[in-house]
C-alpha cells in the first residue's frame, strides 16, 4: 500500500475549513465579501446563538444561473480569476474559490439564488459536505445563503468558541467595518431576532462613520487626503490629538477598501502623533489606502487579515507625510498661547494616599457610598487634579514613617531613617544628599514610583479594598469586542474596586473607583486596563500576578504627576522609601538612587 494517498474532498474542504473558518465571523466575513463583489446595494446580516446556530447573509447582488451555482460549492472554482496574472493583480474581495465549499464541509449550508433576468430561482442544499439537493425556488433576484449549525460536522473545533458574548461582539464589530468600507451599501444587522443596527446607504464615508459610532464622533475627526503619482491615495479621517484615546481600539484601516490588520500603518500613524499625544495615548482613525492591484499582495494570510506592500518604505513615507500635514495644519488653527503636551501624560495621584474612611466594596456587586470630600472636590470645578497632587504632597510630608527600624541602607549599613542630608536638586528629578559615607543621588520619579507601588497593591489587598462613588455616574462606550470583554471581567473590576455596570449593548457606567485613584482618571484607566486584557497582556484569572500588574500600571500614571521636589517633600519621601520592602528599585527595575563614597570622588584628585 502506498504511502501517500490523495484525500477524498470531503476531507480536503475540513482541511481548508479549518483555515477559512476560524470563528463564526469568518463566515460572516466571507459571505458578505461574496455579496460586494456581486454588486449588492443592500447586505442583511442575522445570526442566532453568536452564528452557532444559524447565519445568513442575505443582498440583491447579481445572483447566478443554476449552472454557476452548483459550481460555486465545488474547490477552486471562482469568477475572480482566469490565470496567473489574475493573482498577481486582485481586484475583488473573495477569488480563491474555497469559501462557499469550505464553509458547507462543517455545517448545514444552503444556497438560493436568482438573476435579474431569470424567472426562477435556484436552491441548492449540502448535507455532509456533499450536494443533496438542487431545485427550483421562488425569490427575489440576489443571494441568500444560509449557514446552520456551525461545526456540526467537526463537534471538537465548537471546543475552541468563545462565549457567546465574544463570538457575537466579533460578528458585530466585522459589521461595522464593513459597514464603514462601503458606505454604498446599506447594511442590517439582526442578533436572535432583533436589530442590533441598520444603516441606509450613504453618500459618504463620513455619514457612514456618524451612522455607526455616533455623531459626537464627527467633532474629533480631521478629513484627510493626499495623492502620490498616481500609485497611491489616502483618504479618510484621523482624530484630533485632543481627542486621544488611552488605547489603540479605535484605529481603523483600510487597504482598498478590504478591513486589515496592518502593523505597517498603525506604526505610521502612532509615529507621526509622537509630538502631538501625550504618552500612552492613542489618535482615533479611519484610514482608506487606495493601492494599484499590483502593488499589494492580499493573499498573504489564509483569511486575508493581512496585507504585503511591494515597497513599504514608498508607504510608509507617504501616509507619514500625508498624517503629518493634517496634524500641522490643525496645530496652526490653535489659538494664540496653545500648548501641545510632549512629555509624559500628566496625571492625578492615587487618591489612597489621602487618608479617608470608606466603606468596603465586597465584589462582584460594590456597595458604594459617597465620600464627602469627594464631593466636595466634585461639585467644585475649579479644583482640578493638580489640586488633589498639591493635598497628596502634603499629606505625605505630614505622615510618618512606620515599619523602617529594620531597613538597612545598603552601604552605609544604618538602619531607619537614612541620615541624608540634602544638597541640592536637578531638573526636578535628581536630589543629591550627602550621606555619612559619600555622596547620594536620589531618581525622584523611580523612588515615588515604588512608594506608590507598594502603597497602591495593599490597598487592593482583601483587607483594604475600599472604594469612592462618582458624584456622576461616567457612561463609557465600548466598541463590540472590548465589550463583551468588559462583562466577561466586570468581577475583577469589582474586586479592585471599579463598580462598572452594564447600561446597553455597548456602554457601561462606571460608579465608583478605587480610594486609591483619582475619579478624574477613572475612564482612562479603566479603558488602559481592559486593552491589556484584550491584548493578553493582563491576566485577570491569575489574581496576584494580575493584582501586582494594575498596581505598577496605576504607580507609573500616578508617578508622572508634577511634584515640587522641595526639602519638606523629599525627607518624607526618602522615609517612605526606606519603610518599602524593596527601596533599592522601582517596579520597573530601575534603581531609586545611587551612592559614592567619598574615597571614589575623591581619587582623581590624589
Amino acid at each position: 500500500m502506498p504511502l501517500i494517498c490523495k484525500l477524498p474532498d470531503h476531507v480536503a474542504n475540513q482541511i481548508a475549513a479549518g483555515e477559512v473558518v476560524e470563528r463564526p465571523v469568518a463566515v460572516i466575513k466571507e459571505l458578505v465579501e461574496n455579496a460586494v463583489d456581486a454588486g449588492a446595494t443592500r447586505i442583511d446580516i442575522e445570526y442566532r446563538q453568536a452564528g452557532k446556530s444559524l447565519m445568513r447573509v442575505s443582498d440583491n447582488g447579481c445572483g447566478m444561473d443554476r449552472d454557476d451555482a452548483v459550481l460555486s460549492l465545488q474547490r477552486h472554482a471562482t469568477s475572480k480569476i482566469r490565470d496567473v496574472s489574475d493573482i498577481l493583480a486582485i481586484h475583488s474581495f473573495g477569488f480563491r474559490g474555497e469559501a462557499l465549499p469550505s464553509i458547507a464541509s462543517v455545517s448545514r449550508f444552503s444556497l438560493r439564488t436568482r438573476r435579474p433576468m431569470d424567472e426562477v430561482g435556484t436552491e441548492i442544499i449540502v448535507q455532509g459536505g456533499q450536494i443533496a439537493r438542487v431545485a427550483d425556488c421562488g425569490m427575489a433576484a440576489g443571494t441568500v445563503v444560509e449557514v446552520a449549525q456551525l461545526f456540526a460536522t467537526v463537534p471538537a473545533r465548537r471546543k475552541f468558541l468563545r462565549t457567546d458574548k465574544t463570538e457575537s461582539a466579533h460578528i458585530v464589530q466585522y459589521a461595522r467595518l464593513a459597514a464603514i468600507a462601503h458606505p454604498e451599501v446599506a447594511f442590517t444587522l439582526v442578533e436572535d431576532g432583533r436589530t442590533v443596527w441598520q444603516s441606509p446607504a450613504c453618500a459618504s464615508v463620513r455619514e457612514r462613520i456618524g451612522e455607526i459610532f455616533g455623531r459626537p464622533i464627527l467633532k474629533n475627526l480631521l478629513p484627510i487626503k493626499a495623492v502620490a503619482a498616481g500609485d497611491m491615495q489616502l483618504n479618510g479621517y484621523i482624530g484630533k490629538p485632543s481627542a486621544a484615546r488611552p488605547n489603540r481600539n479605535d484605529i481603523y484601516c483600510f487597504v482598498n477598501l478590504r478591513p486589515v490588520d496592518s502593523r505597517l500603518l498603525t506604526h505610521v500613524l502612532l509615529e507621526s502623533y509622537h509630538s502631538y499625544v501625550p504618552r500612552n495615548r492613542y489618535p482615533m482613525a479611519f484610514l482608506y489606502l487606495t493601492v494599484a492591484p499590483h502593488l499589494v499582495d492580499v493573499n498573504v494570510h489564509p483569511a486575508k487579515k493581512e496585507v504585503r506592500f511591494q515597497s513599504e518604505g514608498n508607504v510608509r513615507n507617504f501616509v507619514m507625510e500625508a498624517v503629518l500635514a493634517v496634524l500641522r495644519a490643525d496645530a496652526r488653527q490653535l489659538p494664540v498661547g496653545a500648548v501641545r503636551v510632549e512629555s509624559e501624560t500628566i496625571v492625578a495621584p492615587p487618591a489612597a494616599l489621602v487618608p479617608a474612611v470608606r466603606p468596603p466594596i465586597a465584589p462582584p456587586t460594590p456597595e458604594v457610598r459617597p465620600s464627602p470630600d469627594l464631593a466636595a472636590v466634585q461639585s467644585d470645578k475649579s479644583v482640578s487634579s493638580k489640586s488633589v497632587a498639591q493635598g497628596f504632597d502634603r499629606n505625605i510630608s505630614h505622615t510618618e514613617t512606620k515599619g523602617a527600624d529594620n531597613v538597612v541602607l545598603p552601604s552605609a549599613g544604618i538602619k531607619g531613617d537614612p541620615d541624608w542630608r540634602l544638597m541640592g536638586v536637578l531638573r526636578n528629578r535628581l536630589a543629591v544628599f550627602e550621606s555619612p559615607i559619600g555622596l547620594v543621588q536620589l531618581f525622584i520619579p523611580a523612588a515615588r514610583e515604588r512608594v506608590l507601588y507598594e502603597e497602591i497593591l495593599a490597598s487592593i489587598g482583601d483587607s483594604g479594598r475600599y472604594s469612592q462613588e462618582m458624584l456622576f455616574a461616567v457612561p463609557i462606550e465600548f466598541d463590540p469586542v472590548s465589550a463583551a470583554l468588559m462583562e466577561e471581567h466586570l468581577s475583577f473590576f469589582s474586586e479592585l474596586g471599579f463598580a462598572v455596570e452594564p447600561f446597553g449593548r455597548t456602554i457601561f457606567r462606571l460608579r465608583a473607583v478605587p480610594a486609591w485613584f483619582s475619579p478624574d482618571e477613572g475612564e482612562d484607566f479603566v479603558r488602559e486596563l481592559l486593552a491589556k486584557i484584550r491584548e493578553r497582556g493582563l491576566r485577570p484569572g491569575k489574581s496576584d500576578e494580575a493584582r501586582e500588574q494594575v498596581a505598577r500600571l496605576a504607580a507609573a500614571r500616578a508617578a508622572r504627576q508634577s511634584f515640587q521636589a522641595k526639602s519638606d517633600a523629599l525627607r518624607p519621601l526618602v522615609q517612605r522609601l526606606f519603610a518599602c520592602r524593596q527601596p533599592l528599585q522601582d517596579p520597573r527595575g530601575r534603581p531609586t538612587f545611587t551612592e559614592v563614597p567619598f574615597a571614589e570622588l575623591e581619587k582623581p584628585f590624589v
